[in-house]
């Protein structure tokens, strides 16, 4: 649910080197570490002014200049400076606020625009970007059918796509500064309350994590809409699963669930191949947030309960997981990010 966020195919020389961050239910609500190939660096100072209130999502603008919240308290979006010194001062909110309480935040992959994914009517609302909010767009003419969990832009921009509580469970429209006509509902409906989307990093392709069995739908994508399902993976599941990441190669793909082993990643290519082996050190509790870094070297999970926060070489397959950092997050963590 909340928080994985493609980061799409921009191209990392390994060893990566950058930030990872993590939105989290207790005060300050937002943790981010430096991260190189040893692991965890020393926590972040907190911003001036935090978040007000438990953070579900989190996401780096794509040149990594700023970072944004989603949270559960008005204003319901927070976004902050950011460099290798840390946060700078919160920019002020939009005149517009969302609706109610926000659960996924996307940057458009040329970063002028901010999606937010809320509680209420019209669930998805998108600001122009631009070292500050614009005025909102105008909401769509078909709105995502309940509460939007997840928002993600397909990689060139032309798409956005938000999960959401009710059927159809996924509602996808074209994007130009503004929504276009939402595309017809898949075939096959994902079978629950869409918590998760991501779209492949070649754009062929979009993912949806859900509450009910099969608990993971994916589908081919082009300019006419879905194409039809994918057969499901050969293992599955047997609980919710909130969040979806394609790696940014889109070799593989991941979700996290309610359920043990509480992560799991198949190869991708046109479908799913034999589930990786599972880490010799699984996440200890329902893990809520999933995101590979941009060079494909690592796999960050977030999780309720623990360390809050578990991150694994990556291969493609699990290494053994690095040691935790040394000030965890204060609550149980949402949404995770690495910084492009």
């Amino acid at each position: 649910m909340l928080a994985n966020k493609l980061l799409g195919s921009k191209s990392v020389a390994p060893p990566y080197s950058g930030d990872i961050a993590v939105a989290h239910t207790t005060t300050p609500f937002i943790s981010v570490y430096p991260w190189s190939g040893s692991g965890f660096g020393s926590k972040y100072a907190n911003p001036a002014t935090l978040p007000t209130g438990t953070a579900n999502g989190v996401a780096f603008s794509p040149d990594g200049a700023n970072i944004a919240v989603a949270h559960f308290t008005s204003p319901f979006i927070t976004v902050y400076p950011w460099s290798g010194s840390g946060f700078g001062a919160k920019y002020a909110d939009p005149a517009t606020l969302p609706a109610n309480f926000c659960l996924g935040v996307a940057f458009s992959p040329d970063g002028a625009n901010i999606a937010v994914a809320h509680g209420t009517t019209p669930f998805i609302s998108v600001y122009p970007w631009s070292s500050g909010f614009g005025t909102k767009y105008a909401n769509p003419a078909t709105l995502p059918a309940g509460t939007g969990r997840e928002v993600s832009f397909s990689p060139t921009g032309a798409d956005i796509a938000v999960g959401h509580a009710t059927t159809p469970f996924i509602s996808v429209y074209p994007w130009s500064s503004g929504f276009g006509t939402k595309y017809a509902n898949p075939a096959t409906l994902p079978t629950g309350q869409g918590n998760g989307v991501a779209f492949s990093p070649d754009g062929a392709n979009i993912a949806v994590a859900h509450t009910n069995s099969p608990y993971i739908s994916v589908y081919p994508w082009s300019g006419s809409g879905f194409g039809t399902k994918y057969a499901n993976p050969g293992t599955l599941f047997t609980g919710t699963v909130f969040s979806v990441a394609f790696s940014p190669n889109g070799s593989s793909i991941a979700f996290t669930s309610n359920s043990s082993p509480y992560v799991m990643a198949y190869p991708w290519s046109s479908g799913f191949g034999t589930k990786y082996a599972d880490p010799a050190t699984l996440p200890v509790s329902a893990s809520l947030g999933v995101a590979f870094s941009p060079d494909n070297a690592y796999i960050a999970v977030s999780q309720t309960a623990g360390s809050r926060i578990n991150v694994y070489p990556w291969s493609p397959g699990f290494g053994a997981k690095f040691a935790d950092p040394s000030i965890l997050p204060t609550g149980e963590a949402r949404g995770i990010a690495f910084s492009p």
